[in-house]
């Protein structure tokens, strides 16, 4: 039977489906990522209501490719909502993440014409990570080490705790050994990823620092890149080792979300605007080579146009290299859901616009500023790099696949 996967949203999702066809595989499952097939497992993103309407769109070209094929859903949407999916024809089954772990035992169980519809559990009695025989992934030749799942924190605009649940982490000795058999495989850079990397350690006594430490002492991977960090949760520890420590990649993504304090409070992020700038600064004033990315939300409930100009005016002043710009969008369990003065789709399109201008500027001020420079880059594949600092170039070079090399930028 060829099984065709189709994956949507985060990194988490890419490791997720991977997990799943690994498992496909060992039952003898031919597995594919493009073309017809027999059976399709969609991974599902739910963090923005347009994540929800890719999803389903998803579905619907999988049935439109082969009517007489089985569509399992799972990942957050099918987590967050079952009962939606469920109403729709061309869903066989659903699987929640709560139950992602034993897919393919449920799937086999469904042909055999056994169990129900829909396998959704309360997310939050997951106490462990169920994917621990599979920490790394890759993005062609980039590989990517997945530390933990799920996210303590709820800032009232985010759903993605109620679909991922708490934090679990993968022990410190697991990763570790996984990184020492990249080192072995010729790789030389590796990222940590996770729901909530700067969470990662909270329900086993130790932390993000900790496990830096250890890493830092397989010698053979000489960059270690960081996905997202929570601004309030990169502690004085944290933050000494990514500013001195050189193997650590310069490059931070920290999430601001707005530049009011106002709405960062109602966000409950933890954070005003000039703990975030101060963090910002220190960073480019100690390693100015840093790309600093974020991410930003227009028209999150009774956002005024004073704060919007705030956001602005902070994206400007900020040395920022990058910035992923969403409109606001309510989800379910969300407290944010719940507040008044929602602001209209078509303020929140202008502003988004206003907004992209500026990050356009951003990104080629920060390209500018590296013009010149002599910079470590991995070979991401042949004729492309990804400097340490993350900017992709093009380039030829003898060096292989995966490996690490000096290049100019011009």
């Amino acid at each position: 039977m060829k099984v065709r996967l189709v994956n949507l949203g985060c990194r988490s999702n890419y490791f997720d489906t991977e997990f799943i066809a690994c498992q496909l595989r060992h039952k003898g499952y031919s597995v594919s990522s493009e073309g017809p097939a027999d059976l399709y497992v969609v991974n599902t993103c739910t963090v923005t209501a347009e994540a929800d309407r890719s999803s389903r769109q998803a579905i619907y070209r999988a049935k439109r490719e082969n009517p007489d094929a089985i569509v399992v859903v799972t990942g957050c949407y099918a987590q967050i909502s079952p009962g939606a999916l469920a109403k729709l024809k061309e869903v066989d089954l659903i699987v929640g993440n709560s139950e992602k772990h034993r897919l393919v035992e449920i799937l086999e169980d469904f042909l055999e014409g056994k169990g129900q519809r829909v396998y959704v559990e309360n997310i939050f009695r997951s106490s462990r990570l169920e994917s621990f025989d599979l920490v790394a992934y890759f993005e062609k030749a980039r590989p990517f080490l997945k530390v933990q799942e799920g996210c303590n924190s709820f800032c009232t605009f985010c759903v993605i705790p109620f679909a991922r649940g708490k934090v679990r982490s993968v022990p410190v000795e697991r990763v570790v050994a996984q990184a020492k058999l990249l080192a072995e495989r010729g790789f030389k850079e590796i990222v940590l990823t996770g729901t909530q990397l700067t969470q990662y350690g909270q329900d086993r006594g130790t932390s993000l620092y900790e496990l830096l430490r250890e890493l830092l002492k397989v010698r053979e991977i000489e960059l270690i890149r960081l996905s997202s960090l929570h601004p309030s949760e990169v502690r004085e520890d944290l933050l000494e080792l990514l500013l001195w420590e050189d193997r650590i990649a310069p490059h931070f993504h920290l999430s601001l979300q707005s530049g009011s304090d106002r709405i960062l409070q109602l966000m409950e992020r933890g954070y005003r605007v000039e703990d975030y700038r101060k963090l910002v600064e220190r960073i480019v004033s100690t390693r100015p080579i840093s790309a600093v990315g974020t991410d930003l939300i227009v028209g999150f409930p009774s956002e005024r146009e004073e704060d919007f100009a705030q956001t602005c005016q902070l994206l400007e002043e900020l040395p920022i290299a990058y910035a992923h710009i969403f409109p606001y969008s309510d989800r379910p369990f969300t407290k944010s859901s719940k507040m008044a003065h929602k602001v209209s789709p078509s303020v929140k399109r202008e502003r988004v616009q206003r907004l992209k201008q500026i990050e356009a500027k951003k990104r080629e001020l920060f390209r500018s500023a590296n013009r010149g420079r002599e910079l470590r880059a991995v070979v991401i594949e042949e004729g492309k790099l990804l400097t340490e600092n993350y900017l992709e170039l093009k380039g030829e070079t003898q060096a292989p696949v995966g490996q690490l090399i000096r290049v100019k930028v011009e």
